[in-house]
Order: structure tokens, then sequence, then C-alpha cells
């Protein structure tokens, strides 16, 4: 109980801290992310330009697989091509939110694309005009898969963000580089900041899906809940 009380006074201000700022630069990045792809991904589902839905997704899809490491170093030259700052929060933002696009846009995409055109043709035979079958219907029906595109973004944002310790952007990065560099001689900071970490993703994950049940239309709960 003594090591873990001195744990606590020696790293649990820190620990706060870089918990805060790990949240703050999670949760704007895919705030972002969401304002770009799910609009992006309606867009794409109901274009008539049947070549632009595999052009962007693909786009999207050389980001992704892209390693993270490289992917912010590469934010970083052309942030200081183009005489910005290279060290900060600016770089590492937008790098998660580079990340984050594909899963959200990809499942806004094929949730939409996926709803039976037969139940959209009763929603227009009812009066809907196009926006509001979009909002009442394809959305709600969609809104399972677009939630677990969202899931698989805050999951992998959550573990990339430690990496943007590298370039000073803040979060538990901060903690576990400077564990790495401490060891062998100590593991605190890293214990300080992995084990948060891990904590973030798992408590995220349960957290949006509790929401995506909250949200999705009663009749298909269950649907939901088997494919789970």
């Amino acid at each position: 109980m003594n090591v873990v009380r001195q744990f606590f006074d020696k790293l649990g201000p820190d620990m706060i801290r870089y918990t805060v700022d790990h949240l703050y630069l999670t949760f704007l990045a895919i705030v972002i992310a969401v304002a770009i792809a799910v609009p992006l991904g309606i867009y794409l589902a109901r274009t008539r330009w049947v070549r632009l839905p595999p052009l962007v997704l693909g786009i999207a899809g050389v980001m992704q697989t892209v390693p993270s490491l490289a992917l912010i170093a590469f934010i970083v030259l052309f942030f200081a091509i183009a005489g910005l700052s290279t060290i900060g929060f600016l770089p590492g933002l937008l790098a998660l939110v580079l990340y984050a696009l594909l899963p959200i846009m990809r499942n806004t995409y094929t949730g939409i694309r996926q709803v039976d055109p037969s139940v959209k043709e009763v929603a227009a035979g009812m009066g809907m005009q196009p926006r509001q079958v979009l909002v009442k219907v394809e959305l709600p029906l969609a809104l399972p898969v677009i939630m677990a595109g969202i899931r698989i973004s805050t999951v992998w944002t959550i573990g990339i963000a430690t990496l943007c310790g590298l370039i000073g952007a803040g979060g538990l990065g901060e903690l576990i580089f400077r564990g790495l560099r401490s060891l062998p001689r100590t593991a605190d900071y890293l214990v300080a900041g992995t084990i948060p970490a891990a904590l973030l993703a798992l408590a995220a994950d349960a957290l949006l899906g509790a929401l995506e049940r909250w949200l999705t239309p009663p009749g298909l709960r269950g649907e939901v809940s088997r494919a789970e």
C-alpha cells in the first residue's frame, strides 16, 4: 500500500493532467472527423457519379495504410515546408483527424447503401421529400453501422494519440516516452501512461456501445445485439 501511495503521490497529478489532455485531443479529433466523414459518406452514398465513391474512399484508404508514425512525420514535414510550427497540438490533431476519417466515412457510406430500396420507395410514396427520407429512414437504419465506425475510430485515435507525444502534442504519450527513457531504472512513468490509455480505450468503446444501443430504433436493437 505504501508503494501505491508513493506512486500516486509522485505521479497522480501528472496522470490526471495528461489524461485530460489526452481526452481533449482525442475528443476534438473525433468530433472534427465525424463532422467531415459523415456528411461526405452520405453524399458518396447518394451521388450519381459512380466513380466518385471509389476514388474518395481509396484516397482515405491510403491515409489509413500509412503507418501512424510515418503519417505524423509527413505532417511535421508538411508543416515545416509551410513555415508552420512542427511541434505542438495542431500537427498532432491533424494526424489524428486524418486517421479517424476512413472508418467513419466508409461505414456511413456502407450503412446508407445497405438500406433496402423498397423501404425508401415506401417513404417516398408516403410523400416524404429526399431530405426527409434521409433523416427519418436512411440515417436511423444506418445508425448501427455508422456508430461502429465511430467506435473503431475512437479506439484507434486514443491509441495513436500516444504517439503524438513525440511532437509535443500533449496527452499520455508524454508519460509513456518519458518512461521509455527512464528504463530500466524505473517503470513508474511507463505505467502511469500506458494503464490510463488502455482504460480510456475500453471506457470509450463501452460508452459508445451504450450510446449506439440508445440511439438505435427499438425494432433494430435485437439485430444489433446479435451482430455484436
